[in-house]
């Protein structure tokens, strides 16, 4: 009888921690890795020789938007044919649960569909279905701030909330944190959001330190205003007692170029008292709803998405404009509801976020844009070939760490994130010298070069190309390697 379900020989080990790589096999018996080394004396029921390509911990997508995208594409092709294994849902405030709602939600919180998919009055509710129907990937959930706003105020959300929608917050969040959830999300900058004052955000984030959870936060203001904000984010996660993690960390606006330099500073001094990390997506364009107050002419935007005019998806919105004879602002305003990718931010602040040492890499992709932003194709590929291998803006074996145990230490990921005896086999092969996007703006669904095959949980999720069928992904908690 075979010891061992599997053995990768030959291979170049990127083990997760930012060590050096080297040489070694991997043996995986059933859910766990068994050995990493010489492993010549080990048979397998599968082996396979790896022999120039390279092993790595699957990725961790820090920050995703794909709390829908568990239910209705179980095996996901946008992340399996990056290698990514387990991603973190629920970001900006927008969380598919706790909330049931009869007509279509407020944007942003329709980045995840309409009427038809806000049907989950719980997390777990949310989490049974995933137990009956499991993806193809590991997830984690964040509770959105926005989400229990809406619940708690219906849709009398340009204002902070009372005491008694406060408790009513409360209530739910420790419910969903007791189900399954790790955190609190918010989305300041939002219009749903953006009245709520920090202490509302406090008296939530203090439930989840709690429950030993912690805060993810897009931030109110990420251009003229975004120290401002940071300091705000510091302020919760320190009056709260709980680790702060800014999310998709940028300076927007060509005045704001090269803020990175104070902005980095500035967390840096903060997290010398408390505990504070970043995510960060390999592009210098941003990608959300279309807010027609929030238009610049300075920056250029692209349509994704559009509920009334679908045949302008993937156009540019000033041509829009010109087609139907109207200001940008009156254009947007007849395309929504919608979606825009804004090419607001300037590579070299793109750069120095990637390579500052907390950052973790976030695709924040949104699956459910007719013509998406390329990250959610091609973001780990594109740092791992464009960031690491051809511009050295860090070295592959600190990207592959800013992919696989940073996160999982930030997240609470237990065994997960390296590749050692015991650990979850959770594990993509590539080719270290050929992986890259091939994503782009114009293109933005092609599957990335270089990405061989994909494991979760010691099972073969991506191989030849294609999406194998099995589906061994689970809900985590944190501090727990499975529910």
């Amino acid at each position: 009888m075979f010891r061992c379900d599997l053995i990768i020989r030959n291979a170049t080990l990127f083990d997760g921690t930012g060590a050096p790589r080297l040489q070694a096999d991997i043996a995986v018996r059933g859910e766990r890795i068994e050995a990493v080394g010489e492993l010549g004396d080990m048979a397998a029921a599968r082996e396979l020789d790896a022999t120039g390509l390279a092993v790595a911990p699957g990725f961790i997508d820090a920050h995703t938007h794909d709390d829908r995208l568990l239910l209705s594409e179980p095996c996901p092709r946008c992340k399996l044919s990056q290698g990514v294994t387990t991603v973190i849902a629920g970001n900006c405030g927008v969380s598919l649960a706790p909330l049931r709602r009869a007509r279509r939600p407020p944007p942003p919180l329709d980045l995840l569909g309409d009427e038809s998919w806000w049907r989950f009055a719980s997390v777990g509710e949310y989490a049974d279905t995933l137990d009956r129907e499991p993806p193809a990937v590991n997830a984690m959930l964040l509770v959105g701030h926005t989400t229990l706003r809406v619940g708690a105020m219906g849709d009398d959300l340009d204002r902070a909330a009372t005491d008694a929608e406060i408790a009513a917050m409360q209530a739910a969040l420790k419910a969903a944190l007791a189900e399954g959830g790790i955190g609190l999300s918010t989305g300041l900058y939002y219009p749903p959001a953006i009245k709520a004052p920090t202490e509302e955000v406090v008296a939530l984030a203090e439930v989840a330190a709690a429950a030993g959870g912690i805060y993810v936060t897009h931030m109110r203001d990420e251009g003229r205003g975004v120290q401002d904000s940071i300091a705000e984010t510091l302020r919760i996660g320190r009056e709260a007692g709980l680790p702060a993690i800014i999310s998709h960390h940028k300076c927007v606006g060509p005045e704001n170029f090269g803020r990175s330099r104070a902005t980095l500073a500035q967390i840096e001094a903060g997290a010398a008292g408390q505990h504070v990390g970043l995510d960060v997506y390999p592009y210098a364009a941003a990608s959300t709803v279309l807010l027609p107050k929030r238009l610049r002419p300075d920056i250029p935007v692209m349509v994704t998405w559009s509920v009334p005019h679908p045949e302008m998806t993937g156009r540019m919105i000033d041509a829009v404009a010109r087609e139907w004879g109207v200001p940008v602002t009156e254009a947007a305003e007849r395309l929504l509801p919608a979606g825009a990718i804004y090419f607001q931010m300037d590579e070299a602040d793109v750069q120095r976020i990637i390579a500052h040492p907390r950052s973790m890499i976030g695709s924040d992709g949104l699956p459910h844009d007719a013509h998406p932003h390329p990250r959610l194709w091609g973001t780990f590929p594109r740092v791992l070939g464009h960031y690491a291998r051809e511009l050295g803006i860090v070295a592959m074996e600190d990207a592959v760490r800013k992919m696989t145990s940073l996160p999982a230490a930030e997240f609470g990921i237990a065994d997960r994130g390296t590749v050692r005896p015991g650990a979850y086999a959770d594990l993509v092969l590539f080719d270290a010298a050929t992986v890259k996007d091939s994503a782009t703006f114009e293109r933005p669904t092609e599957p990335a070069a270089g990405i061989v095959e994909t494991w979760v949980n010691g099972r073969s999720v991506w191989r030849d190309g294609a999406a194998t069928g099995e589906r061994p992904g689970r809900l985590l908690r944190r501090g727990a390697g499975q529910d």
